[in-house]
């Protein structure tokens, strides 16, 4: 064993162990899309005299977070997002209701004195000519009239001081005193003294009269409308720590007020521009589904790499194993939220993981093809060394699609990029430090190195034996792969000019809500009784097992109830399973924000592959990229299946994918042509495509795999997430070869730019070092 070998396995060893302990003695963060909860998203609003910035909403978050702390709702989690939007999670709470409610009032909380009694004012009433009465004061228009807690009318005075001043409500029971539930009051030292002034000057008046209460104002409604107790004497009032609100309040009263007055008012108005719950059975059915998923799809991965690759894609399985662990501990250090789309690119990465062994075991069994004597060590370090360049570009551009997906996503669709930039980190490690000390110290083993048929890479496999021994001349006419990729496309342009695409309530606004019901209730008698209640509008589809998915334009929480009330006179017990409720400036923000993530993303992508590669071989790949994007979404509009913030996910996932594979063709028609200079390039193009096509079947092979266990097992969650990648992963195969090759011999053929140097003959490379750099690492230089 050599000394490198040595480190990696000490290395992998201690990261092993490490992941070991943090994936025991750590749990994971469940998002709410998998634990259940409600997730609120709260835009500020300007007003007249505030602006909604930074630190007004800092202000008012805090504020919410006294108010939700009222709740009782077990770990809810504010935080603030951007400049001007509050995020509020609520485990647990599948009715938001009430705290949609509590949340939303944003009036100014005031103190009013109460002039006397209201009086309706009619809208079109002239006094009688001769009538000489001075008009009453509460039909002066400045003047609040608001009805108090029992309906009567009250005519209020100019605000005496707002909710600002409040420091502390609390609601408590009043034994001794035989009071009941009542709602003590403390304020702040200015508003104590103008709460003081405004008591005193109420209790000038006789018990009874009107004018001895004072009025609390929540959002243009009186909350509270207390008399000063008769032992208050006239321009005495209340201090401010003996203030108590007393009444015939229930527990839930008393509280509510308390809430209600402590929370006071918010710095700037909120509006509610997304509402999602998630069932806490929704959520256990997607983890349970995923790991069947991840475990057969691994399995599977594991099994037919071990058949390709014999000895070495079982060493390679290991490593894949090794692979989970790793990825899921950093999930568990980092401490990153696990979501539903974040799981599903947990699950994706098993399958993409092995990638780079694919890539390193086909450079191995090209080197013992052209060299059947030397050492099967010699082969391996050689594979590893070469395959290097196509390693580290192919996940840098996933790297970039999970960067893309991170910064230009929203919501769980941020847990799917975090989570597929750590696969790709801990299957980088996996390919290059686990999977390469094991075969390294197997290679040393004379039994594998001496019968070739056990070691997986001492003979060519059956595809490259079969390419090699038909040699199709695929480029000869490469016009002709153009004109069918341009037919295709036109056939995907149609289903989205045609059938149109089926925007998500995501991209639209709207609310949908998901129910399971008691028992069997078809669409038709759901769509009567939901229509019956007022809900003519209402789009009515089946989901999952027999459950019902419904659709509507604009509908309050209270409707949604109402909603829910009609299905269950029909289906009996009837249970939310999801609701999703995405107002329209989000909708039109969301729809703006995927088209930027994809011409971001198309941008990033090519910029990156012009440095890396010729501008020709750039264009052509990102060129391939927008026909793999423009026949996904044409599949979808074609099957009539929903566009969401997770197909975008997916989608940016395809570009990925869809350059990864460009990248490992065009890596190979550099390293040819620079040593074959005089060669025609379609000649080079035909060897490299036919060089790498066993390590895009396999590769493609493991990742659909997995894909396909998520679309059996993952349900409507998930569904339509594998599909999604698993057409990408079709036509990004298809195009890499068919689309991204012929473009590129079209472009070069009118660019003036030389070939590329050969290997380790780059500008200013002597050609004793360029020897050098490509000698056998074993060969120390020794002729006879």
């Amino acid at each position: 064993m050599t000394r490198a070998t040595a480190v990696r396995a000490v290395l992998a060893v201690a990261v092993l162990l490490a992941s070991v302990f943090i994936t025991l003695t750590m749990s994971p963060r469940l998002g709410l899309d998998l634990q259940g909860g409600t997730r609120i998203v709260l835009q500020a609003r300007d007003t007249a005299t505030v602006e909604a910035d930074r630190e007004t909403t800092d202000r008012t978050l805090e504020v919410l977070r006294q108010r939700i702390d009222s709740l009782g709702v077990s770990e809810p989690t504010l935080t603030r997002s951007g400049e001007d939007r509050i995020i509020v999670e609520l485990p647990d709470v599948q009715d938001p209701r009430q705290a949609a409610e509590v949340i939303g009032r944003t009036a100014q909380l005031t103190f009013h004195a109460v002039e006397g009694p209201g009086t309706d004012q009619p809208e079109e009433k002239t006094p009688a000519p001769e009538s000489t009465t001075e008009p009453a004061p509460d039909t002066d228009p400045d003047r609040l009239t608001l009805p108090d807690e029992q309906g009567r009318l009250l005519a209020l005075g100019e605000p005496r001081l707002s909710g600002a001043g409040v420091e502390d409500a609390t609601a408590a029971f009043d034994a001794q005193g035989g009071a009941g539930w009542t709602v003590s009051l403390e304020f702040r030292k200015g508003a104590g003294q103008d709460w003081q002034k405004l008591t005193g000057e109420a209790a000038c008046h006789p018990a009874g009269d009107d004018r001895r209460r004072v009025a609390i104002v929540l959002d243009e409604k009186v909350i509270s409308s207390p008399q000063v107790d008769p032992s208050v004497g006239c321009r005495a009032g209340l201090p401010s720590g003996a203030t108590q609100i007393t009444g015939s309040f229930s527990a839930d009263e008393a509280r509510d007020l308390a809430l209600l007055i402590k929370g006071g008012a918010l710095p700037v108005p909120v509006e509610i521009v997304e509402q999602r719950t998630v069932g806490p059975t929704l959520g256990a059915a997607a983890i349970d589904a995923s790991a069947q998923a991840a475990l057969i799809g691994a399995a599977a991965t594991a099994l037919f790499i071990t058949v390709v690759y014999r000895l070495f894609g079982a060493l390679a399985a290991v490593a894949l194993g090794a692979y989970g662990v790793i990825s899921y501990a950093a999930l568990l250090a980092l401490g990153v939220t696990l979501t539903l789309p974040g799981l599903a690119g947990f699950v994706l990465a098993i399958g993409m993981a092995v990638d780079a062994n694919v890539l390193v075991f086909e450079r191995a069994r090209e080197e013992c093809a052209d060299r059947p004597t030397r050492s099967l060590r010699s082969a391996l370090t050689t594979g590893f060394r070469k395959a290097w360049s196509a390693v580290a570009d192919s996940n840098a551009t996933t790297l970039i699609a999970a960067g893309l997906l991170f910064f230009l996503g929203s919501g769980p669709v941020k847990g799917f990029g975090v989570t597929l930039a750590i696969g790709v980190v801990a299957s980088m490690f996996s390919a290059l430090v686990i999977a390469r000390a094991l075969t390294e110290i197997a290679a040393n083993s004379r039994f594998v190195s001496d019968y070739r048929g056990v070691n997986g890479i001492g003979r060519p496999g059956a595809v490259r034996t079969w390419l090699v021994r038909k040699d199709p001349k695929l480029f000869r006419k490469s016009a002709r792969w153009l004109v069918v990729s341009a037919a295709l496309v036109v056939v995907a342009v149609a289903g989205i000019v045609v059938r149109g695409v089926d925007l998500g309530v995501e991209f639209t606004g709207g609310r949908l809500v998901e129910y399971s019901t008691s028992r069997p209730v078809d669409v038709e008698t759901a769509r009567d009784s939901i229509a019956a209640a007022g809900f003519g509008d209402a789009e009515v589809t089946t989901a999952g097992d027999g459950d019902l998915s419904v659709r509507t334009g604009k509908l309050d929480n209270d409707g949604e109830h109402a909603l829910r009330a009609a299905l269950a006179e029909e289906g009996g017990e009837t249970t939310k399973v999801r609701d999703e409720l995405i107002g329209p400036s989000l909708g039109d923000e969301l729809r703006r924000n995927a088209l930027i993530a994809l011409g971001v993303a198309v941008a990033v992508q090519l910029a990156y592959l012009a440095v890396r590669f010729r501008w020709t071989f750039a264009v052509a790949s990102v060129v391939a990229m927008v026909h793999d994007v423009i026949l996904v979404v044409g599949a979808f509009a074609w099957l009539g299946r929903p566009v969401d913030g997770i197909f975008l996910a997916a989608l940016l996932t395809v570009i990925g994918y869809s350059v990864n594979d460009s990248v490992v063709v065009f890596d190979r028609v550099r390293e040819l042509w620079g040593t074959n200079r005089r060669t025609p390039l379609d000649t080079i193009a035909r060897r490299a495509v036919l060089q790498t096509v066993p390590r895009t079947v396999n590769t493609g092979m493991g990742a659909l795999f997995i894909l396909a266990a998520l679309a059996v097992l993952g349900g409507d969650s998930l569904a339509d997430f594998a599909l999604a990648l698993l057409i990408g992963i079709v036509v990004g195969t298809w195009s890499s070869v068919f689309t991204a090759v012929p473009g590129a011999l079209a472009l070069e053929r009118s660019a003036k730019a030389p070939p590329p140097p050969a290997p380790g003959k780059g500008k200013g490379t002597p050609r004793g070092k360029a020897r050098a750099a490509r000698r056998d690492p074993l060969d120390n230089g020794a002729r006879v």
